[in-house]
Parts: C-alpha cells; sequence; structure tokens
C-alpha cells in the first residue's frame, strides 16, 4: 500500500514536551492479555531518541534526538512506566536556549545568533564541542549505571529515579577518544570496551579498555579503568567506525570495516565550514575488512593478517572459542557503503514507496559466521585452514601470509535484516551458543521480532499489523533447563510492553501504557 508505516513510530516524537522532562509514573495493572511471568520482578531499562525538535530548529537524523529513559518496573504481576530525559548538557542547553547548541550526528549547531558578527567568528575557532546526548545504552560500572553514546562521555543515572546525576569524561581516566556503547560485561562486573586513539608514531590506533568490578574499598571503578591491549589501524588519520567488537573467553575480535572517520575533516572543516558527524563518514572502497584478534589475559595482539570482502558491520551476536578456532556471528551489511546514510528522518518520514526504493539502494543485510583459526602456518598455502564440521566458513591463506575469510551465512532475505541482537548473554555470552533473537527491519522499518537457531538456521518470527518493537532483552526462567526458557520483553510503538515465549515467539502477555512511546535502541533488564 501507499500507507505511511512509520508515522507512529517517529512523527508522534515531534509532540513530546519540555515537560516530559519529569518523572512520569503511568500504572498499567494488571496486563491487558496474558500474565506476566512470575520471575519477572526487576526493571526493563531502555534508551533511545525522545525529542527531534528544539524552539523552531529541527534534528536532521535518527541518532539526533535527545536522550529519553524508560523504566518498566515488574512486581506482583503489574508494570509501572516511567520515563525522563537525561539532562546532558547537550539537551539542557538547547531547552534553556530553545535551538540546537551542540552538534549532533546529523545536525550542526550555529552560532548563538544573538552574538555579533566578531563573536560568532571567533566561536568556530575554539574546537570541537564533543556531544553527551546519551541515547543509545545503559548499562552498569560497579554498582552505578550509566547511560551511553559513542563518544567520550557517559552519563552516571539512577535507575530507580531516572534523575541524571553526573557526567563523566572517560579521556581523563584512559587514552581513548570515545567509546562504543556495546561493552561486554563478565559476571564478576568487569567492563570491556573499544575506541580509536592516538597510537605510536601519532597514529591512530584502537584500544581496548579494562573497568574493574565493584571496589571493596567503594572507590569509583573508573579512576582504575586501563587499556589492556591496543589494534593498529588500516590507515593512519582515517579509523574505522567502530559499533561493537567480539569477546570469547579467551579472545578479544575486532572487525576494522572500509566505513571510515576522516579525522582531518572532522577538525578542521568542522571548525571553519561548520560539519556534523555524518558528513566526516566516508569509505575506502579498497580496503576489504580486516580482522583482528587478541588475547585476553594477558592483553596481546596477535600480529596475522586476516581478512575479508567489504561490509559494514554494527552488532556482533556472539563470539566463542571451539578447537582451535574462533567463531565469529555478527549482523553483516554487504558492501562499503555506510548504512547510516538511510537513516535521516527526512527518508524514514516518506510515504511507504519512498522508504522502500530507498532501502533497494541499500547494503543487503546477512547473518554471517566468520571462522578465524588460531594456529596459522606459512606452509599451508591455498589450503582451507577450517576444520570445524558444523559450518561451511572457510579461512583461505594465501601467499604474502594474508588468511582471506569467507563466511557462511546464517541468514539472509531480501532486505529483511535480523539487528539489534540478542542472546542468553549470562549463560552463554562468549561461549558456544544456538539462539539469537533480534529485531527484524523491512526496508529499516522495524515490524518484527525475530528468533534464529544459528546451528539449523531455523526461524521464527512475531509480527503485528501497526506494531513497531525494538530490541528484544531475554530474560532467563531460573527454573528453566534449555537455552531458550525465558521471555523477551520489548516495549512497542505505539503504546504497549510485550512479552513473548522465546521458544516459539507465541505472546505471553502485554501491557497497554496511556502514552506514546518512542522508538529505543538498547537498554538492559535489572533484576
Amino acid at each position: 500500500t501507499n500507507a505511511v508505516p512509520v508515522l507512529n513510530l517517529l512523527q508522534s516524537l515531534k509532540r513530546f514536551s519540555v515537560a516530559a522532562f519529569l518523572l512520569r509514573p503511568f500504572v498499567v495493572g494488571v496486563c491487558s492479555a496474558g500474565r506476566i511471568p512470575s520471575y519477572l520482578r526487576g526493571s526493563l531499562l531502555r534508551l533511545g531518541p525522545g525529542l527531534f525538535e528544539v524552539g523552531d530548529e529541527p534534528f536532521y537524523h535518527l541518532f539526533d534526538g535527545q536522550a529519553f529513559m524508560h523504566k518498566f518496573d515488574f512486581k506482583n504481576g503489574q508494570v509501572t512506566y516511567f520515563n525522563k530525559f537525561i539532562r546532558t548538557d547537550a539537551y539542557v542547553r538547547a531547552i534553556t536556549e530553545k535551538r540546537v547548541v551542540i552538534t549532533e550526528f546529523g545536525t550542526f549547531a550555529y552560532p548563538d545568533p544573538c552574538k555579533n558578527i566578531f563573536s560568532r567568528f571567533f566561536s568556530y575557532f575554539k574546537g570541537v564541542e564533543v556531544t553527551d546526548n546519551c541515547l543509545v545504552n545503559v548499562y552498569p560500572i560497579g554498582e552505578d549505571f550509566y547511560a551511553v553514546t559513542e563518544t567520550n562521555y557517559i552519563t552516571k543515572v539512577n535507575t530507580d529515579t531516572l534523575e541524571t546525576l553526573k557526567k563523566v569524561d572517560m579521556c581523563n581516566y584512559v587514552n581513548i577518544n570515545g567509546v562504543t556503547a556495546h561493552p561486554h560485561i563478565e559476571a564478576d562486573g568487569t567492563v570491556y570496551n573499544i575506541g580509536n586513539c592516538m597510537g605510536k608514531g601519532a597514529t591512530l590506533a584502537y584500544n581496548i579498555v579494562k573497568i574493574p568490578p565493584t571496589q571493596k574499598d567503594k572507590s569509583d571503578p573508573i579512576e582504575k579503568s586501563k587499556v589492556v591491549v591496543q589494534f593498529p589501524s588500516a590507515e593512519r588519520f582515517k579509523p574505522s567506525y567502530v559499533h561493537s567488537f567480539g569477546m570469547s573467553e579467551n579472545y578479544f575480535v575486532f572487525v576494522e570495516t572500509p566505513v571510515k572517520i576522516n579525522l582531518l575533516k572532522f577538525l578542521s572543516a568542522w571548525s571553519i565550514r561548520g560539519s556534523n558527524y555524518m558528513d566526516c563518514f566516508e569509505s575506502n572502497e579498497a580496503q576489504g575488512t580486516n580482522f583482528h584478534i587478541a588475547k585476553k589475559s594477558p592483553g596481546e595482539y596477535i600480529d596475522l593478517k586476516f581478512k575479508g570482502a567489504a561490509i559494514g558491520m554494527f552488532h556482533h551476536i556472539n563470539t566463542y572459542e571451539d578447537d582451535g578456532f574462533l567463531v565469529v556471528d555478527l549482523c553483516a551489511w554487504k558492501g562499503f557503503e555506510f548504512v547510516y546514510n538511510y537513516l535521516w528522518l527526512a527518508n524514514l518520514r516518506a510515504n511507504w514507496d519512498e522508504v522502500k526504493k530507498a532501502a533497494m539502494m541499500a547494503p543487503q543485510p546477512e547473518v554471517r559466521r566468520y571462522v578465524i583459526p588460531l594456529d596459522v602456518h606459512k606452509e599451508e598455502q591455498g589450503k582451507n585452514l577450517v576444520s570445524l564440521p558444523y559450518t561451511t566458513a572457510t579461512a583461505t591463506m594465501h601467499s604474502d601470509g594474508m588468511v582471506w575469510l569467507e563466511p557462511e551465512v546464517l541468514f539472509s532475505g531480501p532486505r529483511q535484516a535480523f539487528e539489534f541482537p540478542q542472546i542468553d548473554y549470562k549463560r552463554h555470552g562468549g561461549r558456544n551458543y544456538t539462539y539469537a533473537y533480534a529485531l527484524g527491519l523491512n526496508h529499516f522499518i522495524p515490524d518484527r521480532i525475530c528468533k534464529l537457531n544459528v546451528k539449523t538456521k531455523e526461524t521464527w518470527v512475531w509480527q503485528e499489523p501497526d506494531s513497531y518493537p525494538s530490541e528484544p532483552l531475554f530474560v532467563q526462567n531460573p527454573d528453566g533447563v534449555d537455552e531458550d526458557d525465558g521471555n523477551l520483553s520489548d516495549p512497542m510503538t505505539p503504546a504497549y510492553l510485550l512479552i513473548l515465549n522465546a521458544k516459539d515467539l507465541s505472546e505471553v502477555a502485554r501491557a497497554e501504557v496511556d502514552y506514546s512511546i518512542p522508538v529505543t535502541f538498547h537498554g538492559m533488564y535489572k533484576p
């Protein structure tokens, strides 16, 4: 049809008022359908954009909306919903001055029009003011919780009241230009993350940062952050865009894609001409994809060259070791083009035919499995080094010592993306596993929840007209035996929380909210 499937999804965001930063509870009561599992006795925390215009100025990209936090409290078969804007500098200053004050991912902040021409001119030369708009994810560090984006700033929040507590600059503790919103967290609370940095010889590199768990002396674990290993960059002043990384029990995996940040353009053009983050991305069509590996403890870079065809990649699904190999499952986009080019709000708000037309030009999504051999010998040139019996992925040694990786495709559908993946991370993160869950994107529009058996490639789908899911979060049934014994909790646009049986994606319960819930990106379940 020519209907606008994303109208409720995005246009409703424009209706959010400044008053929305006040804590707003909505007691849903007993769910409107089904029964909420008794073992759900915690909070579902979600982050996403909540304001796409301020004053008369719009934000232009999906990742520009101001950070909005959601909380669904589960207790005695009832759900209480709360939301609140994160009071970042970007948000508070925008609301105060009624304009975009700090440049966001796709929106440039122009100088204050009230200033005279001389002060406006000199404001261009004060350097880049990096946004702290933490709209992407929330995760624990020690006993605290932080809302995050992909810059050097993380924001401490109170997950009970949703109050904003403190802005933290990670540059004060480690050599890092920014960190991803997708850390890996071990059972004891140790946090690992990655970001680009200035390496040896004034060359860009990528550091893995380790933040220890809760300290006995109650000191802040962030103060004890350290770099454990460094990955080299393929280009001196053009680091690859990094959204996530892989981690098994003993190894790190960093996938260096051909999507690059032109650092010189970022520093110069921004100051003089006025650019946003999106203006500084470019693709190196000739690079392909580099796969880097490192030992975890002690941190040691393994100087072997693993390469594959060009892909875009945002989310790892899981990484594990098996009989001398690293199995790396991820959500790939074929080719070298930057997928974020298709997430401008003007594109997503177009009619359905125009949305599909634009998506047809975008990279094709696939779920891929790469297998990296840990024991490589140069005399094995031309031979497939992968001997795992359950995969068709290959790794072939070339004469120059480079190992070429060809993946096994676990899932592929025309313009159907399996994205924002989740697993039973507590029991199977970094270990062999069977099931992955994800948000299904239909020509970039989230319209389904998916499950994939990575061993058999069997899939399950939940879908309902006029319902737009977010990333589904798996919550384990404490009395369960199987890997998929549990539920998926997912806030749905426009206005309800859905709980599915993780085994077959059948509906367990839904709780309706008398409030328009905007799209969310990532989050966590806090028991």
